[in-house]
């Protein structure tokens, strides 16, 4: 993996407010450690932010005063264009030359209402605007991503990633030379460098722990038949959410995390509640009931408290590292997204039909790793599937023995 010494971080934002002094504000760490890191993290260049007042909740219009305006807002395409020589100016200030991914933490979106069945029909819309099409932010910094051959990650709840999203980061469709009809050659110079697109929405807290304990009900033999939980928190995140039209989306995340055990008559229940006295310290109180031997009741209640933040950075560094790691070793996007499942409340793109288990999702991990690497975790050697045909050729050249090539065979995983 690569040095975390070697890392680079820098971002756009739609306030102006130095990350210190924001750090400050927060109140996220305590006094002290803030003071220790504020003149460093004040620093830290903040890229003005594109944004469309429609895609996010009214408490947040009055602050957003750090904005993309003039003729890099006049359209879709000028805002991509904008994004995209943000992200190639960062690269030569600071002289990267690794793999750079682009994480989506800003508050969450509503659900954009655009559906486009292909890469080239989402492009087309971006380039041919009329700004009728109902394109979010989060869409544009992610298209903008792919063109720079960069990863994105969908840290929010809104729906970024769709099929044509996924389209687009797949290196088969960003060919260095396309044809003359493909919508890529509008976009012209864009990379073909391996990227991915992982999402929706960081399984932090609250979320991870309710999986888990899901599980474990399941594991009992007991049958699940109500969750109900009740958040509470008082950072910018919930003030977004007081808004109806972004609050749909975290519902939304927030309820399908089951989706795939497809537990018959499972109630699932969440309310949010935004109480600012406590700050970035979310709270949450959940009861599990469930159906055990001939139907006798079982019922389990959590409470935690923890702050918000400090539950989601991990994860984005995490996105960050594996990311640069998968590129180096040529994981595919599809495996990229099986792997990384267990970062999200609802795996979309290529993770879609990964198991929402926690346990399970951190096999998937070790699964691509053990493949990536060509060993397991334990440290034994494996064989890629290019070791495998080069085997069968040594047999019928003449150079190995059918019995050698079937002790090489016995090193691949099972």
């Amino acid at each position: 993996m690569a040095s975390a010494n070697d890392c680079v971080v820098g971002g756009w934002d739609i306030r102006p407010t130095k990350l210190g002094q924001a750090l400050y504000n927060c109140r996220v760490l305590e006094p002290d450690l803030v003071r220790q890191v504020r003149e460093e993290m004040d620093r830290v260049e903040i890229m003005e932010g594109v944004w469309d007042p429609s895609f996010i909740g009214e408490s947040q219009h009055e602050t957003a005063t750090h904005v993309v305006s003039g003729a890099d807002n006049t359209s879709t395409r000028a805002r991509v264009d904008r994004i995209r020589r943000d992200i190639r100016s960062w690269k030569e200030k600071h002289s990267v030359d690794g793999h750079v991914t682009v994480i989506w933490s800003a508050s969450v979106e509503r659900p954009s209402e655009a559906k486009y069945h292909s890469p080239d029909a989402l492009l087309n819309a971006i380039h041919d605007d009329a700004n009728n099409d109902d394109i979010s932010p989060s869409m544009l910094y992610a298209v903008a991503s792919a063109l720079e051959g960069c990863s994105f990650v969908n840290g929010g709840s809104q729906n970024t990633l769709s099929p044509a999203m996924s389209g687009l980061f797949d290196q088969s469709y960003r060919q260095p030379a396309v044809p003359p009809d493909c919508a890529l050659q509008k976009f012209a110079p864009y990379s073909s460098s391996r990227a991915f697109c992982l999402g929706t929405d960081y399984k932090a807290g609250q979320t991870k722990f309710k999986t888990a304990a899901v599980e474990y009900l399941r594991a009992l033999g007991l049958t699940p038949r109500v969750i109900a939980s009740s958040n509470h928190l008082g950072n910018n995140d919930m003030l977004n959410l007081t808004t109806k039209k972004t609050l749909s989306a975290k519902m939304r995340v927030k309820s399908d995390i089951f989706g795939l055990w497809q537990e018959e008559d499972l109630d699932h229940k969440v309310t949010v509640m935004y109480t600012p006295f406590i700050g970035d310290e979310k709270r949450d109180f959940v009861e599990y009931t469930s159906l055990g031997f001939l139907g006798s009741p079982h019922t389990m209640v959590t409470y935690t408290r923890c702050m918000d933040s400090i539950l989601c950075v991990p994860l984005m560094v995490d996105s960050a590292i594996w990311c640069d790691f998968f590129v180096n070793h040529d994981v595919s996007q599809k495996d990229a997204a099986r792997a990384t499942a267990y970062l999200f409340k609802v795996p979309e793109g290529d993770a879609k039909d990964v198991d929402p288990g926690f346990f399970h999702q951190m096999g998937q991990l070790e699964e691509v790793l053990e493949k990536a690497c060509g060993q397991n975790l334990d440290g034994e050697k494996t064989l890629k599937q290019d070791d495998l045909d080069l085997i069968s050729l040594g047999v019928s050249k003449g150079i190995i023995s059918e019995e050698q090539a079937t002790q090489l065979r016995g090193l691949t995983p099972k």
